[in-house]
């Protein structure tokens, strides 16, 4: 691979004034738009395959800007969840306004990109983050709509735990959630749930993604264990017209690439074939 390209680091405040955490790679000579990076649920900004693909984005033309969600409870201390405290109050609406912040802040120019257009990507849960922002902003003019929306490994549903476990979460105000990377044991706050609980309707993962007009791209391993296959498959129904599903056969929930991964590694056949895919996506919004 060639020399890196040059990156800027940034920090906006995000939700109740905490602050995302970002990088963007910035291409040369002059770039075509943003790709806006969310991470999953335990995800961060230097997770995995976002560097990697954050580098190849940028090579294609494009801004890549990736991030912390304010409540992801990561710093800049990737070994751990520094602010297991900020873990427990994230909700999908701290998550959408994050997203509408950084959006914000690409249009007055605090981070790299004004004036162009915008695409979302996000994986898994950031991925349900993105297809419900992009939803609920489609019919308001205030906010500008993105160009497209990607995303990989994605659920098609907001609400994933089982009766027991949100009768616990609301009975004693928290789930226990271990991290495996840091050994920590983290906490789901009820008002995740509460909030979806108080206002379904934009919770309503499938209902939103049939509210984006802008093209979609819904990737997703067959050998994921994480969230099931179906779930692209569904979202794509929802999407119907604009949307393009690419099961990639015997991937797995991160495609089969390790944590960490450098940038300069070749990626797994997995990861390669929805890199292709995001390229060629890229390209025709590009286009558009």
């Amino acid at each position: 691979m060639t020399p890196s390209l040059k990156r800027r680091n940034w920090s906006i405040p995000g939700s109740d004034g905490e602050p995302i955490r970002g990088e963007t790679h910035v291409p040369s000579p002059a770039p075509c738009g943003s790709v806006i990076i969310a991470h999953g649920f335990k995800g961060y900004k230097d997770y995995g395959m976002f560097p990697y693909l954050a580098e190849r984005i940028a090579r294609w033309g494009w801004l890549a800007h990736r991030f912390n969600f304010s409540h992801s409870g990561m710093t800049e201390e990737i070994d751990t969840f520094a602010r297991p405290d900020l873990f427990e109050k994230d909700t999908w609406n701290r998550q959408v306004e994050d997203l509408r912040l950084i959006v914000a802040a690409i249009q007055s120019g605090q981070i790299p990109g004004r004036g162009m257009p915008h695409v979302l990507l996000g994986h898994s849960r950031g991925g349900a983050a993105v297809l419900i922002a992009a939803g609920r902003d489609a019919d308001d003019p205030k906010q500008p709509p993105p160009a497209g929306v990607i995303t990989l490994a994605a659920p098609n549903t907001a609400h994933r735990f089982s009766e027991a476990e949100a009768d616990l979460l609301l009975k004693q105000g928290y789930l226990e959630s271990p991290s495996a990377r840091t050994g920590q044991i983290l906490r789901i706050g009820r008002a995740f749930l509460q909030e979806q609980l108080d206002d379904p309707e934009n919770h309503d993962v499938r209902r939103l993604t049939a509210k984006i007009r802008a093209p979609r791209l819904i990737l997703h391993g067959s050998d994921d264990d994480t969230v099931p296959e179906a779930c692209a498959r569904s979202l794509g129904e929802a999407a119907t017209a604009g949307a393009r599903v690419s099961i990639i056969p015997g991937a797995n929930h991160v495609f089969d690439t390790p944590n960490p991964f450098p940038e300069n590694a070749e990626p797994s056949e997995a990861l390669a074939i929805a890199e292709a895919e995001i390229e060629s996506f890229l390209q025709r919004v590009r286009r558009r």
